[in-house]
């Protein structure tokens, strides 16, 4: 393949039904639609983990969180493992990025980039400590607060978003003349990731109004008898407290009105982007990758945010786009986030991954469909247990580490939207043992949890243990650059 420059985009929080080309039926994220229609759309595509800091290290790595122990968001990437940033920066290759990374940040961390522009990093180098609690967990109280933000108006986080894609337009236009001209011949590139659609639920008033005017749907499965008994699903409910903030349809509506308004607003923000791209003459010369670090159940089963393994959470859009990338193709093989390292390296022509044990490989050329797996865990806040999901062409198989969840499969292909499960199902008990064998090809759901909650124990005392975390703030969210921290009471 001609080696040529790659420009990655990712959005914060994005569940991947949210966008006109997968089908939603009133979303408007035109860009979007029209960087898949002129490229191919992977319909199966899964963060390693369905919460910021954990899935974010593992998109650097190209490795499952269980194999280079990034397990949630205290224990933030620090450079010690060389990341894709750190191969090509060291092949000659300019490698930006501007806007969040969620990594530790800390005085002498190296994360492997060429420069790292306006970013955002976890808090204080160690984020919200409460989020070590697994067992008993910490209750949460940001429900009334995430509800309360949903309206028009800005927030940090577009202002943040705007400043972003303004830098990205500079860089564009300030980088060495396209190759035949002077200057660098290498590809270079760009990492560009920005915080919307990720709360809090306030979009600028154009787009919540786009919203807020219609008489919205309310949410698959939200009413009380129609929500899944699973115990970790209702665990999950209870701890994290968001839904305990919307009282009746009309807040529900205003929580889908801004979540749709920061989608529409993130779109907008990546045809400026590609704008931007086309009008600096790089176009020609550029691969492009749009993905999210997860997705967020808006409402689903009466969940907000993420921590599940459910579509609208472990989901992710993965689209790609330019010269070399078939256009109008979608592609139903499982695909994860640990496939962008390997399709980094061969999109710029880098090597030197040789020795690093990846576990995907590049998305370029990848079957439309083809019998392949892959798999997220989830070890954060909200859980008590370790949560595995292993996702096959048909099947989705969610395994729990705690012995008072029971296994969970749904088949994606007769019931796209879980409503579901097959976990307690006789007739499909020769279907789990070969998802529970597969599974076990990547790691041991008991020994990970084991490890983990080691680690996290390890971290609490180091931090100043249970008390002292306890005695400490909500922090929400994590604040933009230049912004102060806020804290729930």
């Amino acid at each position: 393949m001609t080696k040529r420059n790659l420009l990655i985009i990712m959005s914060d929080e994005h569940n991947t039904a949210y966008m006109g080309c997968a089908g939603h039926p009133f979303i408007s994220t035109p860009h979007l639609d029209a960087l898949a229609a002129r490229g191919t759309r992977f319909t199966s595509a899964y963060t390693s983990s369905p919460i910021c800091v954990p899935a974010r290290a593992s998109f650097a790595l190209g490795r499952y969180n269980h194999d280079v122990g990034f397990w949630e968001n205290v224990d933030a990437y620090e450079g010690s493992i060389p990341s894709w940033h750190h191969l090509l920066r060291a092949a000659g290759h300019t490698v930006t990025s501007i806007g969040k990374l969620h990594f530790r940040g800390r005085a002498g961390d190296d994360h492997g980039f060429t420069e790292e522009i306006i970013p955002m990093h976890i808090t204080g180098g160690h984020g919200d400590i409460k989020m070590l609690l697994r067992n008993p967990p910490l209750m949460r109280g940001g429900g009334a607060k995430l509800c309360k933000s949903a309206k028009p108006g800005e927030s940090d986080y577009t202002r943040y978003d705007r400043d972003i894609v303004a830098h990205a337009h500079q860089w564009l236009h300030e980088r060495a003349p396209p190759a035949g001209a002077t200057g660098d011949t290498k590809p270079w590139c760009l990492f560009v990731s920005l915080v919307a659609p990720h709360f809090p639920l306030t979009a600028p008033a154009e787009h919540y109004y786009r919203y807020a005017d219609q008489n919205l749907p309310m949410p698959k499965l939200y009413a009380p008898d129609q929500r899944p008994q699973h115990p970790y699903v209702l665990d999950y409910a209870r701890i994290a407290g968001y839904d305990l903030g919307f009282h009746g349809p009309d807040d529900v509506r205003r929580g889908i009105a801004g979540y749709c308004g920061l989608v529409s607003f993130m779109d907008e923000q990546v045809g400026k982007i590609l704008a931007a791209l086309q009008a600096t003459g790089w176009a020609d010369s550029t691969n492009i990758l749009y993905t999210s670090d997860h997705g967020d159940n808006v409402g689903a089963r009466g969940l907000w945010g993420k921590s599940n393994m459910y579509e609208e959470a472990a989901g992710v859009p993965m689209i790609m786009a330019g010269p070399d990338v078939q256009a109008g193709r979608v592609v139903r093989t499982p695909v994860s986030h640990v496939d962008v390292f390997p399709t980094v390296l061969e999109a710029v022509g880098a090597q030197g991954a040789e020795d690093l044990k990846l576990a995907g490989e590049s998305l370029f050329g990848m079957a439309a469909d083809r019998d392949r797996h892959v798999m997220s865990e989830y070890h954060a806040i909200g859980s008590t247990s370790g949560v595995f999901m292993l996702r096959t062409p048909r099947f989705k198989y969610v395994r729990y580490a705690e012995p008072g969840y029971p296994p969970q499969l749904f088949d994606l292909v007769n019931d796209p939207g879980e409503l579901v499960d097959l976990g307690c199902d006789p007739g499909h008990q020769g279907t789990l043992a070969d998802c529970e064998a597969a599974l076990n090809t990547y790691c041991s759901p008991e020994q990970t949890d084991r490890r983990c909650k080691a680690r996290q124990a390890e971290l609490l005392e180091y931090y100043g243990g249970r008390e002292k975390a306890l005695a400490m703030g909500d922090l929400g969210y994590t604040p933009a650059p230049g912004t102060r921290p806020e804290f729930n009471s």
